[in-house]
């Protein structure tokens, strides 16, 4: 059972990446999946008022440079409930999830995978861990 209400966003450059990780996504359930391509879009989408993102899932490679704190944008920002990080340029096949706090989720070697996205899930949608 999935809470199908959830507004998720994917924010990654290659539209591929963020199909794949859409079609993960519609096999659990959640199909209010918004797209970003640009860090530019994410810092929009989320300045503006209404509904939080219940989940963002979002590409490092997005952000302008290093010595911005992706970590900190997400925590800070009350239109972002939880969020998953992932760095999509590197070819290490290893995958650490890392809680930070009832909000943040990092995973940070690649591209998050099915299982990934169900462990991420259960900390997001108190529906899904049923």
């Amino acid at each position: 059972m999935s809470n199908t209400a959830l507004r998720i966003v994917i924010a990654d450059r290659q539209q591929d990446q963020r199909s794949k990780i859409e079609n993960m996504l519609n096999r659990l359930g959640y199909c209010r999946v918004a797209h970003l391509s640009s860090f530019q879009a994410l810092q929009a989408a989320t300045r503006t008022q209404g509904t939080p993102f219940d989940l963002l899932i979002v590409n490092t490679v997005l952000v302008p440079s290093r010595q911005f704190n992706l970590l900190k944008f997400c925590h800070d920002n009350p239109r972002i409930r939880h969020a998953l990080i992932y760095e999509g340029q590197r070819a290490d096949s290893s995958q650490v999830s890392v809680p930070v706090n009832g909000r943040i989720q990092l995973c940070l070697s690649q591209a998050p995978d099915f299982d990934s996205i169900k462990r991420c899930l259960h900390s997001v949608d108190p529906l899904f861990a049923r």
